[in-house]
């Protein structure tokens, strides 16, 4: 009597993120021999370094954040599960994530965390509630609100010294996201919604950039930083350097110079671009390891194959590892899940793990746009600026935008914007603006899970 053979078990392969690094890895693990789980607390992809134009009016939500489940439904060996991951044991190799009241433990045997991080405030957590950062959907839709809605209150409130607070715009941090934010916050003024009110003169508005330190996107070099600061004081932008942000509240902010002395900007709408924090997935990690260590900002100190000590099969990539050399941008997160994927299936070929070779990180450059044909660009040791940086900068961001149909409504978005005065996406609702308070005022009285966004 024959005995029927029991197929081994596949490679479980546990992704936590939907970001760059986490979709990546588990489109780069659509033809190995694996079962692929990607648990995210979205339910979307979100292409984050556009997000700014989703804030601006310019490109809707579902143009840069596309459903994770849609894109990977055709990978037959990846499943997609929505959940908050709380808890990681790497001792029994399981994941648990938690979705409303329900919790899931998922077993693995290779574990490739890109979880990402957040908005820091410095220890300041209170400033949140009234200068919103730029890292989630929810964030960029909130800001549309306040931005678009401080012109509205400003048309129709009697108070001079009202008006003048509602139409001055302070972005914090002159990173590339700051300085995308504050273009675009002065291009509305001056060029989308001119003569759209009868009160106001949008053109007033004033539009200010804080950074604490000495120059514009302080990563990109003395050069392209100085390039930038002309171009956004050319379009009426008051840059403000070596000054620090003391303190936010409903009415404004304090602010303290160079020589320490401070003072206070009246403004209602504050946008938070100046840091990062960490998953604080990345401690979880550190604290079960044989040793590895994290960051000020939470980032894991990863070994030269991108794992923690003591655990090969547990890589961490994009914004949460430690690289030296590797800044925290998405071609960082899309070559550290690539090269993690390559070591996974080169250990499914043989039966001791193989030599691995150190990650290597390969700069493609660096770019932010500052206005409509107008960007700087650095790739290698070649700088340059204008509108030719634009045009590199157009390439390079529709290239990685996820769906042809989502790269053709892009392109006609920024045709319609940059060519002529229109943007399609100026609807705001007031659930927008107040979402994140009433949010946290149910969860203080109910102490309950919050529902799906």
């Amino acid at each position: 009597m024959s005995v029927p053979s029991i197929a081994p078990r596949r490679h479980r392969v546990v992704i936590i993120g939907s970001g760059f690094g986490g979709l990546f890895a588990a489109k780069h693990l659509k033809r190995a021999d694996v079962d692929v789980t990607l648990i995210a607390k979205t339910t979307h992809h979100l292409f984050q370094p556009l997000l700014y134009q989703v804030a601006t009016g310019i490109l809707s939500v579902g143009e840069i954040a596309p459903a994770t489940r849609i894109i990977l439904r055709k990978q037959k060996n990846a499943e997609v599960l929505l959940g908050d991951v709380v808890g990681i044991d790497l001792k029994n190799k399981t994941v648990t994530s938690k979705l409303l009241d329900w919790e899931r433990v998922t077993p693995f045997d290779s574990l490739i965390v890109a979880a990402g991080a957040q908005q820091s405030y410095f220890g300041n957590d209170h400033f949140e509630a009234f200068a919103p950062g730029m890292k989630t959907v929810d964030d960029a839709l909130e800001l549309r609100g306040r931005i678009l809605g401080a012109f509205e209150a400003a048309e129709v409130t009697t108070s001079q010294a009202e008006r003048q607070r509602r139409l001055t715009f302070v972005v914090v941090g002159a990173g590339p996201t700051g300085v995308e934010v504050v273009g675009q916050i002065a291009e509305l003024a001056h060029r989308t919604l001119e003569g759209a009110f009868r009160t106001i003169d949008p053109s007033e508005a004033r539009v200010i950039l804080i950074e604490a330190a000495p120059a514009v996107l302080p990563p990109m070099g003395p050069k392209l930083g100085l390039k930038a600061q002309r171009r956004l004081e050319k379009m009426g932008v008051e840059v403000r350097l070596n000054t620090m942000v003391t303190n936010v509240d409903y009415m404004g902010l304090t602010v303290k110079e160079k020589d320490g002395t401070e003072h206070r900007i009246d403004c209602a709408c504050k946008v938070w671009s100046a840091g990062v924090q960490a998953s604080p997935l990345g401690r979880i990690l550190a604290e079960q390891s044989d040793g590895t260590e994290c960051d000020r900002a939470g980032r894991v100190i990863v070994e030269p194959d991108l794992t923690v000590k003591g655990h090969p099969h547990v890589f961490v990539v994009g914004d949460l590892m430690n690289v030296p050399g590797v800044p925290g941008q998405a071609q960082g997160a899309i070559q550290g899940a690539v090269y993690a994927t390559k070591q996974i299936k080169a250990d499914l070929k043989s039966d001791a793990p193989a030599t691995r070779q150190p990650f290597k990180y390969f700069d493609k450059g660096s770019m932010a746009t500052i206005s409509r044909f107008n960007a700087v660009c650095q790739v290698g040791k070649l700088e340059f600026g204008g509108f030719l940086a634009w045009l590199a900068w157009l390439g390079l961001h529709l290239y990685y935008l996820v769906g042809s149909r989502n790269r053709l409504i892009a392109v006609i978005s920024w045709f319609v914007t940059f060519l002529g005065r229109g943007r399609g996406q100026m609807a705001i609702t007031e659930r927008w603006v107040f979402a994140r308070r009433a949010m946290d005022e149910v969860q203080e009285r109910k102490n309950t899970p919050k529902a799906i966004g």
